[in-house]
Parts: structure tokens; sequence; C-alpha cells
């Protein structure tokens, strides 16, 4: 296996929950995927989770090496829960597309957070060798 990428992500709980109270549904519809906000509503401390969605998808996108480009949207990266609680990625339309162009095979994400921040690191592997820069 090859690293194509690593990202990480730390972000205040009390900013994302200042969009939810600002902006409500659209800004959780905008961001989140349906099973997303099915999880983190389920969860008494559903501000920290978000927060940790939010940053594992940020953390994904550095180790991706894309950043927010045209054709990835929040929604193209969906954050799940195995049964025993390790987080996994799933990957939908532009994000999908940059996964398979650069021979990403597998993403590895670690959350945490707490009452005040929420933090993520991603780690991007493959079977095949990056791309050389031109």
């Amino acid at each position: 296996m090859r690293i194509f990428g690593i990202g990480t992500d730390i972000v205040e709980c009390l900013r994302i929950a200042q969009m939810i109270e600002r902006h409500g549904e659209l800004f959780i519809a905008r961001v989140y995927t349906d099973h997303e906000i099915a999880y983190c509503q389920q969860r008494k401390a559903a501000t920290q989770h978000f927060a940790g969605r939010w940053a594992a998808k940020e953390a994904v996108l550095k180790a991706l090496g894309t950043g927010w480009v045209k054709g990835i949207s929040w929604r193209d990266i969906e954050i799940r829960n195995l049964r025993g609680g390790k987080p996994t990625v799933a990957f939908r339309g532009g994000a999908r597309d940059v996964v398979e162009r650069t021979g990403i095979s597998e993403m590895l994400i670690t959350i945490s957070h707490c009452r005040s921040h929420a933090t993520a690191y991603a780690l991007a592997l493959g079977d095949t060798e990056p791309a050389e820069e031109e």
C-alpha cells in the first residue's frame, strides 16, 4: 500500500452549533447526508457529532489533495460507522471520481471530539504509484 495523502482538521463545536442555529435545516441538508443527519440527531451531544463529521470531511478533502474544487460537494463525502464504532468514508459524485482517477483504494479516518472541539485525521491509501506532478 502506498500513501497518497494525509489530512487533518479541527473545528470548534460552537461554530457548528451557531451555523445550525443560524441556518437550520438548510445548513444541515447542504453539508450532511441523510444517514449522517440521522446518526448525529440520535446522539445525546448531536452538535459534537455534527462537528466531528465536518472535521472528517475537511480532513478527507485534504488527504485527497483537492480541497474544495468544482464538482465536489459536502454530501459527496459520507462518514459512516461500523458496528463497533469505527468511522469509515463513502464517496459519491465528484469525490468518487477523484478517488477512482487517483487510484485511492482506502481512506482511513479517525474522529475525536469533546464539548469545545472536534478533530479528524484521514489517510488515503492505494495500491498504485500516485501520478507525478508536472
